[in-house]
């Protein structure tokens, strides 16, 4: 007999992930420089322990759910849309988990807001309790976002007076919204390249990645996959008028993040599938997308130094695959008493570049005529090869994956990535050591043993009943 695939315990098993995250997040999350507590103390061992068994359990959720999908009587998208705002309701006023990222946005947003260069300086010029609460690496880094994020920051820094409790409320509220805009476009993205409403939202809303990193983390990604996705659905019709809409809303996506600015070769094509002709579309789509630019950086007040922030350095322990072969290689040149070694990194992430380069070309020359599933392949490439990666940079390509997979085995690869990646990062977003690893693996553990059980209860028969 199989787990009860029943959608009740199926939303109860991922509210109890998530609020064990929320809970686990007070001692061990991403908090405030005054609030942090020591890694080897009680509270924040309890707290790591308490997240990687909230993960665990919402993973578990999640799977079961996707079980449902795919079952006899799926669950409607709305039903669906209904998890997901149980499954995120706790996060909602949790500590920043798995990254600092928000506290940049926030930093970021008042440098803006007194008119500081944000492009030319790092949060380390605004000084003060708001810039200490960016990570060391990136105090003296200059924004790399365009001015539609930094001019939303901006506007919540004087909403919220750069009191820190109501930005980070401010910047989830920011997050969630972008949730609901993926929400949204999902089941028409899904429809229009024949695909299940119901499985794309499962695979591309309620996607742990999605709660942990989206929700949890607060980071700009769900408002950049939102506007695309909106961007998109937009872009599907015939008239012009769908074409001009979706190229502004696509420009404001990369305006966000700068990968979204793929979606316009999406928009052109969508365009052309509908029946417009190749050139008046890619002539409509770039004039819009120029005027949104303009518009957008005027209004931000930001100028275009966001350009030149486009080559902002990485960190240089990242895990991104160019950068994990880049230092091998510059270990072994050096082992060698090469003086290339220095070289060796930056040698890589060119390479990767240009295999980014030429893997888009090639998926959209065969796949053109499925752009959002074309689009979606690119930004995963974009994402994999590029010079630094984090969990939730998969779902950029993830997003549109989930809305145009050709057929399940597409799906069952993807959402085995997102098993891993959900795993992948401690809840204070730093570096783990040895103890913290413990921890974290003994939460997991946990979190199976308690699953384990479950199925065993549900497998025992009930005393007096016949089978």
């Amino acid at each position: 007999m199989a787990f009860p695939l029943d959608l009740r315990r199926c939303q109860l098993l991922g509210l109890a992930g998530t609020a064990f995250l929320a809970l686990g997040g007070e001692t061990a999350g991403a908090l405030p420089v005054q609030n942090l507590l020591a890694p080897a103390s009680a509270q924040a061992a309890l707290g790591l322990v308490g997240v990687y068994f909230g993960v665990v359990l919402l993973i578990a959720a999640w799977v079961l759910l996707g079980r449902l999908v795919r079952g006899p009587q799926p669950p409607t998208p709305r039903t669906l849309l209904l998890v997901l705002a149980v499954w995120a309701a706790p996060l909602l006023l949790a500590p920043p988990l798995f990254s600092r990222d928000v506290y940049s946005y926030l930093a970021q947003g008042a440098m803006a807001h007194a008119h500081m260069n944000v492009y030319a300086h790092g949060p380390a010029q605004l000084g003060g309790p708001l810039a200490d609460e960016v990570a060391p690496m990136w105090q003296h880094t200059g924004a790399p976002y365009g001015p539609a994020f930094l001019g939303l920051a901006s506007a919540l820094t004087g909403l919220t007076r750069g009191e820190l409790p109501a930005g980070l409320l401010g910047m989830r509220l920011v997050a969630l919204l972008g949730v609901a805009l993926m929400a949204l476009a999902l089941p028409r993205l899904a429809r229009h390249s024949g695909a299940d409403p119901a499985a794309a939202l499962w695979l591309g809303a309620l996607n742990p990645l999605v709660l942990l990193h989206l929700v949890a983390g607060a980071h700009n990604d769900a408002l950049m996959l939102g506007l695309l996705g909106l961007g998109l659905v937009a872009a599907r019709g015939d008239r012009p008028a769908g074409g001009v809409v979706g190229a502004v809303l696509v420009t404001l996506a990369a305006l966000v993040k700068a990968p979204a600015a793929l979606g316009l070769l999406a928009v052109v094509a969508l365009q052309v599938r509908s029946g417009r002709r190749p050139l008046p579309a890619a002539a409509t789509t770039a004039a819009a997308s120029a005027v949104s630019t303009v518009v957008a950086t005027a209004i931000a007040g930001t100028g275009y130094g966001w350009i030149g922030a486009l080559n902002t350095p990485v960190s240089p322990h990242n895990w991104a695959l160019t950068s994990l072969l880049g230092r091998a290689t510059g270990a072994l040149l050096e082992h060698l008493g090469s003086s290339l070694a220095p070289l060796a990194v930056p040698a890589w992430h060119a390479l990767g570049l240009a295999a980014t380069a030429v893997a888009v070309a090639l998926i959209w020359r065969r796949l053109r005529l499925r752009p959002v599933y074309a689009l979606g392949l690119s930004l995963l490439t974009v994402a994999v090869f590029g010079p630094a990666i984090r969990p939730w940079y998969v779902l950029w390509g993830l997003f549109l994956i989930a809305a145009a997979a050709p057929n399940t085995s597409v799906r069952h690869r993807v959402a085995a990535l997102t098993g891993v990646l959900a795993l992948a990062v401690l809840p204070s977003g730093g570096p783990a050591d040895l103890g913290q690893l413990v921890l974290a693996v003994s939460g997991g553990v946990l979190g199976v043993v308690v699953l384990w059980q479950a199925h065993q209860a549900a497998q025992a028969p009930v005393p007096g009943r016949t089978a």
